[in-house]
């Protein structure tokens, strides 16, 4: 039987990195609705009215494929989240108390323009994992049209003018199913498809543009996935038994990951944006900036120095805008200083173990004495160091198979996967790794990249010997 979840305890430490994935990019610096980057909004996980988008490249579905190992009588609990664009307008007030349209608003503290708002949405379900074998389930829902008014007061008090929202209307569908493997484990292959079904079609007198479908679409739409009782399996570092069974796995404009509390695997977060296992937000940020790959130092010092109108375009734009604003203008110092950086991997060296022995003489450092010379380093020689892949010495002029692994989440990388390329050098970091430069044969800048010494880079994990090798 489909019940409403609750408030699902286990999506509580998933829920701050969901928060991102969902406003992802939702306003850019500087934060104001003229800005060119604001202008051509809803770029992540966007799922259009299919009348619309097959045609211009958009999806009206996101397909999510992960392992799960359910236990005993387990429950599975889903969230589906989305911003549902509202288009707001501006009118100002007249004499004979009635509205006009207009372009610009100006109170004291901001400038009020017309604007997509994004409200958060979210449709919560729970099932037994048994209901979704067989056939599974399909849950249909919709999201009504609704008009909404909000009077605006001036310094005076009196009535300004209004804000008008208008909601079109959406729907959509969830299907789930589950089959279970063949194979020593019990083990569970999900399927979940959410798709938009909204009826609109395009026409000359609704408009035919993405700025006429947006409003019937899902944007930012992602999953949160839960079990009571069992785990997921992770879909970029699954255990060797269970590798073949992950890559069979078919996820559609959406990328699953393991979600929550580091060391547990009961929650996954299907996301339109790459990530890795259990991401998390930096705890430096004080806030959320709401710009694509964020760097708050930045993005705080930059919204600090904005104009006195600049700032209140912004604050007119977006509730969210004004919010950033506010934040930069009031961050004190000591909590500006902890966002100019953090090096994570110190952090077990610098809990609570102690040092109980005093190191000899050679191992102290010295403030005077640089802790690394590269002059005086004669171990390292890129030009001539080879390392062994596959039993074979590999050194600069070897050819390579790039096989980048999924750990990886540099798309670029991953686009070269199977490409024959040249080694260039053996580079060993100062932390003991060894990377392997490379350019990838029949690559026409390959001789600019030789002269520049711009190389791609790769482990010797992500290489293989080609077959006439």
């Amino acid at each position: 039987m489909t019940t409403a979840a609750t408030a699902d305890p286990r999506f509580a430490a998933a829920r701050q990195v969901a928060d991102a994935v969902l406003l992802e990019g939702y306003v850019l610096y500087p934060y104001r609705a003229s800005a060119a980057k604001n202008r051509l909004r809803w770029q992540f996980g966007v799922l259009v009215p299919p009348a619309w988008g097959p045609a211009h490249g958009e999806h009206a579905f996101q397909r999510t494929e992960v392992l799960m190992e359910p236990k005993g009588d387990a429950t599975l609990a889903l969230q589906l989240r989305f911003l549902h664009p509202r288009r707001r307008t501006v009118q100002q007030a007249l004499d004979d108390g009635g509205f006009a349209d207009v372009d610009e608003l100006h109170l004291p503290d901001r400038v009020l323009v017309p604007w997509d708002e994004g409200a958060e949405e979210h449709v919560e379900l729970s099932f037994n994992v048994c209901e979704l074998t067989g056939e599974g389930v399909t849950v249909p829902f919709v999201r009504p049209a609704r008009d909404d008014t909000e009077d605006v007061l001036g310094a005076d008090g009196r009535t300004a003018g209004r804000l008008v929202r208008r909601t079109e209307q959406v729907e959509g569908v969830v299907r789930l199913r589950a089959v279970e493997l063949d194979g020593a484990y019990r083990v569970f292959r999900l399927t979940a498809v959410m798709e938009n079904t909204s009826p609109w079609t395009p026409s000359a007198e609704a408009g035919a543009d993405r700025e006429a479908a947006l409003p019937r679409s899902l944007v930012a739409a992602h999953l949160l996935l839960g079990l009571d009782s069992g785990s997921f399996l992770s879909m970029t570092d699954p255990p060797e038994w269970a590798r073949e069974a992950v890559a069979a796995c078919e996820n559609l404009h959406t990328w699953p990951v393991l979600a929550g509390e580091a060391g547990r695997a009961d929650v996954v977060l299907s996301s339109p944006i790459i990530l890795e296992d259990h991401p998390a937000i930096a705890p430096e940020s004080a806030g959320a900036m709401y710009d694509a790959t964020e760097i708050d130092e930045i993005l705080a010092l930059r919204t600090a120095a904005l104009t006195d109108q600049e700032k209140r375009e912004a604050r007119g734009t977006d509730a969210r805008a004004a919010a950033v604003v506010d934040l930069a203008d009031t961050l004190p110092p000591e909590v500006l200083e902890r966002l100019h950086g953090a090096v994570r991997s110190l952090r077990e060296a610098t809990g609570p173990e102690q040092i109980t022995e005093i190191p000899d003489g050679e191992a102290l450092f010295r403030p005077d004495t640089p802790w690394w010379d590269p002059a005086g380093s004669g171990t390292a020689d890129p030009a001539r160091d080879r390392i062994t892949v596959e039993g074979a010495p590999v050194g600069p002029g070897s050819r390579v198979v790039l096989r980048p692994g999924p750990r990886r989440t540099d798309a670029q990388d991953l686009f070269l996967h199977g490409r024959t390329a040249v080694v260039e050098a053996v580079l060993h970091d100062v932390d003991g790794g060894v990377h392997l430069a490379v350019t990838v044969e029949d690559d026409p800048g390959a001789d600019i990249r030789r002269e520049q010494g711009r190389f791609l880079y790769f482990q010797p994990d992500e290489v293989t010997l080609p077959e006439d090798a």
